[in-house]
């Protein structure tokens, strides 16, 4: 079963995956996969992945319905911080992907809280249950969660008219040389790297991140980010932009890493949102992860004795 069709005309001879992938918007695993089950076709015969196709030749993509994914609860631990009848707030820990996508429907934090819970809101369907925003797997720190549909919409609503705010505690590379800053700029797929983010001289979302220095070292700056905007990756796409990467990001990052990490140093450590029921303004913290507070422990000794 197919839910719909595209078609494109090759203009000069091209690999069938670089072509459509490029036509298509999709990535070359994603054609890949198309290819594989059928569903790519040039001047109606099926073709692969790999295949050359000539100039001139009428290449047709279907899009096959979806295959229905459900998410089941699984005991995973999961660090509840706090919880009631209409929200739960989660301190989850890097590594972990908040819900399923991707070929990926196990151990998220949807199936962890669909163990501890006992009821989610069912407005982002049955792959993202209770799921208002995000943050990255390798991104520690905190995320609300909706128990119901009514403070879903409300709780989306404080996300989209700013009233909830998100802060983060990340390690840079470099020296910052302001104190605080703005940064307002467009973000949108990189059109080198469909599966990056970049900074876009036109098209994409505005994405707004005011950031605060808290402590500096020799090669590092220790910051604060207070999100304005919640767009995929900002805070690692604008430190970046800045010049001054997330240390061990492994996609905006520098390829040679001093420390040993699963990933980059970024921790939303402050969540503050008005409860969708009594009105009540709440804030809540979480802590440094370990690894976290190892490095930054490096860097003071280093600093503390003259390196």
């Amino acid at each position: 079963m197919r839910i719909g069709m595209n078609e494109y005309v090759v203009e000069v001879p091209c690999r069938a995956d670089v072509f459509v992938s490029e036509r298509a918007g999709l990535t070359r695993s994603a054609v890949k996969k198309l290819a594989d089950g059928g569903h790519l076709f040039a001047d109606g015969v099926p073709v692969k992945a790999g295949q050359l196709l000539k100039a001139g030749a009428k290449v047709t993509v279907e899009i096959p319905a979806p295959v229905p994914i459900r998410a089941q609860p699984e005991d995973i631990p999961v660090d509840i911080v706090y919880e009631d009848e209409d929200i739960a707030v989660v301190n989850k820990p890097q590594g972990m992907t908040v819900h399923a996508g991707a070929g990926r429907t196990e151990g998220t934090l949807v199936n962890a809280l669909l163990y501890r819970l006992h009821s989610l809101s069912g407005i982002n369907g049955e792959i993202r249950p209770g799921i208002v925003h995000r943050i990255d797997k390798d991104t520690s720190g905190l995320l609300v969660v909706a128990k119901n549909d009514a403070a879903h919409l409300s709780l989306a609503a404080q996300i989209a008219e700013k009233s909830c705010k998100r802060e983060y505690l990340a390690l840079l590379e470099g020296v910052v040389r302001e104190e605080t800053g703005h940064i307002s700029t467009l973000i949108g797929r990189d059109p080198k790297d469909r599966l990056k983010m970049a900074v876009l001289p036109a098209g994409g979302r505005r994405a707004e991140t005011d950031f605060f220095v808290l402590e500096r070292f020799p090669a590092n700056t220790l910051m604060r980010f207070a999100l304005q905007t919640g767009r995929t990756h900002q805070i690692r796409v604008h430190a970046k932009y800045m010049g001054h990467p997330v240390v061990g990001d492994p996609v905006y990052g520098y390829k040679k890493q001093r420390f040993s990490l699963n990933g980059q140093l970024l921790h939303a450590y402050r969540l503050t949102l008005t409860h969708p029921r009594t009105g009540e303004r709440l804030a809540f913290e979480a802590p440094l992860p370990e690894y976290f507070e190892r490095v930054l422990a490096i860097l003071r000794r280093e600093s503390a004795n003259g390196h």
